[in-house]
């Protein structure tokens, strides 16, 4: 089979509500990614996105609550203990956040993330959920990425506002990470039998990923019944010991992001691109991200929008690539 003909069997598939199997997600994650293929597979998945989303638009919103030191020592982040990269601790407390959310939330944010580090503590974390919900009122969804969590925690969590849980196994999980792959698992599936909805991105994706490894790890997204999924790329970042594999190019970040889009369809309707692409919205992607705080990708504690990526500059993102932009308001 041609590529054409493997991206048109792809894109009907996607919008019959089929899922891709592996064979032809490595087939598709194969195409050079300069190539004119590439830009019919990116075509074909705005046309999938521009169906499955209502041609909606919406931005992910993350506060990185504690700029702390991690005793996981992950070889792509910043916390990471044994890399010195953190030198003055700081955490938001509970007003400050609140704050944050408010001003994410009156531009128009879907999600509001609260990224903690591994060991933060899920009774903090819930307190803060519900410090949230009982300030701010709207039709935003509370995300939570912390660390591994039981089913009745999970619980917790959902009972205290929180309805989304961003959880992952990386690229290389075990191996450029202090983490065992069953314990991440565990909380995968703590996740799918409680209330709360599950993100997963495919990530941290790198040069030194295979086709096949990018397969297995949106495969488990599936798995485990991701409702927002989509790529992050790896960002080197110096003094970590990846920091000397350079950043996926644009294209094969928005290639990626088009295959995950029709592999996902109807089962995964949100596709997000991290960091945000505006190759990659054009690609299929209908969900970026803009983010505060302590910043796994970033050498100090941001104080502002990472890079000047803020509210307003995705939604010229999606306008521009012809989507809707979801404000909440109309919602």
């Amino acid at each position: 089979m041609s590529d054409l003909d493997l991206i048109q069997k792809s894109k009907e598939k996607a919008l019959k509500g089929e899922r891709l199997d592996r064979d032809d997600i490595i087939a598709l994650l194969e195409i050079d990614p300069d190539s004119k293929d590439a830009e019919i597979l990116g075509k074909a998945a705005r046309e999938v996105a521009a169906v499955i989303t209502g041609n909606s638009g919406s931005v992910w919103a993350s506060i990185g609550v504690d700029y702390k030191k991690c005793a996981m020592n992950c070889d792509f982040c910043a916390f990471g203990r044994k890399w010195g990269i953190v030198k003055d601790e700081s955490e938001r407390d509970s007003q400050e956040i609140i704050e944050l959310v408010r001003q994410f939330v009156s531009h128009g944010a879907r999600w509001i993330t609260l990224r903690t580090t591994q060991f933060y503590g899920i009774e903090r974390l819930t307190q803060i959920v519900k410090d949230i919900r009982a300030s701010i009122p709207g039709e935003y969804q509370i995300v939570v990425n912390t660390g591994e969590f039981n089913e009745t925690q999970a619980e917790t969590l959902s009972g205290a506002g929180a309805q989304m849980v961003y959880h992952t196994i990386r690229l290389r999980e075990g191996i450029n990470t202090r983490f065992k792959t069953e314990d991440r698992i565990a909380t995968l599936a703590s996740v799918s039998s409680s209330p709360l909805d599950l993100a997963y991105l495919v990530e941290p994706v790198g040069i030194e990923h295979t086709n096949s490894e990018i397969a297995d790890v949106f495969l488990t997204a599936m798995e485990y019944n991701a409702r927002l999924c989509g790529v992050m790329a790896r960002v080197p970042l110096p003094g970590t010991p990846l920091s000397d594999y350079p950043q996926i190019s644009e294209r094969r970040h928005a290639q990626i992001v088009a295959v995950t889009r029709l592999a996902a369809g109807y089962h995964a309707p949100d596709i997000c691109a991290h960091p945000p692409s505006r190759l990659a919205v054009e690609w299929g992607a209908n969900v970026v991200v803009v983010e505060t705080g302590a910043i796994p990708r970033e050498g100090a504690d941001c104080k502002t929008e990472w890079h000047g990526f803020g509210l307003e500059t995705a939604r010229d993102y999606f306008t521009n690539a012809g989507y809707g932009f979801y404000s909440g308001r109309e919602n």
